[in-house]
């Protein structure tokens, strides 16, 4: 049964003295009324490969369970060696416009986040448009790290806007194939990281469901936290950055769970006094999940009951730009939501970046 929907804010907030871009999702229909922009399908995709933590943890020469008890992961999934980013998002996008009942010929858009694209240039969005045969559709990646899907939806939900009548659909991605990108012997990024794709598919709606206004922020002071060093133009592949593992993740573990524990609550609260609620009236928060166990350990803090999670990363570690729609994904499919709940959409990472989104979920 349909709930009663809940009314969008229609104003965004300030995080830490930032001023965040905000995306105002609905606009005039030309013939009366309000149209807004919901999701309308999503799907996901996961290698064939799933490395256990316990064989990952041996590998380093840790206890069996060390990887487990400190971060929640059991097993993450790896790319096999024929398959690049575009191939796993394509597989996601596919299976997202099934949802949708559409097919490729609907796309207009196409907004891909990742930290792992295929090569430096051109996009992987352009690869994933060929595989797919979306031939209207424009394509480009954002590179917002972890936080890549919230600013995708940011760029499709303002896209879709200025269409006109009948507006066509959008893609929004999230995928990462990390596994070409952590050094084995580094436990505090071998640990955390897997590789998936997830995708949404962004289309017309009735208010007042729908997507709310799309907050961002970004610190790049921060930069230095989380990064693959070289293969840019500030360090050049060869071999003196090969020999010095420049071209895989180096994190300060420290810093970013300090970030972490920091801007999670505080987008919660955020969200919540921008739409007029409590935490407790939110029926999902849909986070990214760096590290399961200490996302989690957040839940009270931010003034939630564990239950309101939609914790996903014991199965699939870290994929990045991908691990939010990856669990709103399996959020929908396990029937956590109903028509007119209001779900949060919470993302962080590298940048550092975070950015946050209300949505009134849609019927069916």
């Amino acid at each position: 049964m349909a709930r009663a929907p809940h009314e969008l804010p229609s104003h965004g907030v300030h995080s830490q003295g930032i001023h965040p871009h905000v995306v105002h999702p609905h606009r005039v229909h030309p013939h009366g009324g309000l149209r807004g922009w919901a999701i309308r399908g999503t799907g996901a995709y996961l290698p064939a490969r799933r490395v256990h933590s316990e064989e990952l943890s041996r590998s380093m020469g840790l206890d069996p369970s060390w990887i487990e008890e400190r971060t929640g992961i059991r097993h993450r999934h790896v790319a096999g060696p024929g398959q690049a980013a575009s191939d796993l998002a394509a597989a996601a996008a596919g299976r997202a416009l099934r949802e949708a009942g559409l097919d490729a010929g609907d796309i207009g858009l196409i907004v891909l986040g990742t930290s792992t694209p295929d090569e430096l240039g051109p996009s992987t969005a352009c690869r994933v448009q060929a595989l797919l045969g979306a031939r209207r559709a424009a394509a480009f990646d954002v590179s917002a790290a972890c936080t890549g899907f919230v600013f995708g939806l940011q760029a499709a939900v303002g896209w879709l806007a200025g269409r006109p009548e009948p507006a066509p659909h959008a893609l929004v991605i999230g995928v990462e194939v990390y596994s070409r990108f952590v050094n084995p012997a580094d436990r505090a990024t071998a640990a955390l990281f897997g590789d998936g794709a997830a995708a949404a598919v962004i289309g017309p709606v009735a208010a007042p469901y729908g997507i709310g206004p799309v907050t961002l922020g970004s610190d790049g002071s921060r930069a230095g936290d989380v990064l693959i060093p070289a293969g840019g133009s500030r360090s050049p592949a060869g071999a003196g950055t090969v020999a010095g593992l420049g071209h895989t993740i180096h994190m300060d573990a420290r810093a970013v769970r300090g970030f972490i524990a920091d801007v999670f609550p505080r987008m919660v609260a955020e969200a919540a006094e921008d739409a007029g609620i409590k935490p407790a009236d939110l029926a999902l928060v849909v986070p990214h999940q760096p590290n399961p166990r200490l996302v989690a350990s957040l839940a009270g803090e931010a003034g939630l009951d564990p239950a309101q999670l939609a914790i996903t990363g014991q199965d699939v570690g870290n994929i990045g730009a991908a691990s939010l729609p990856y669990a709103l994904d399996r959020a929908v499919r396990e029937n956590r939501i109903a028509a007119g709940d209001l779900v949060l959409l919470a993302g962080f990472g590298a940048g550092v970046t975070w950015g946050h989104t209300l949505i009134v979920w849609p019927p069916d």
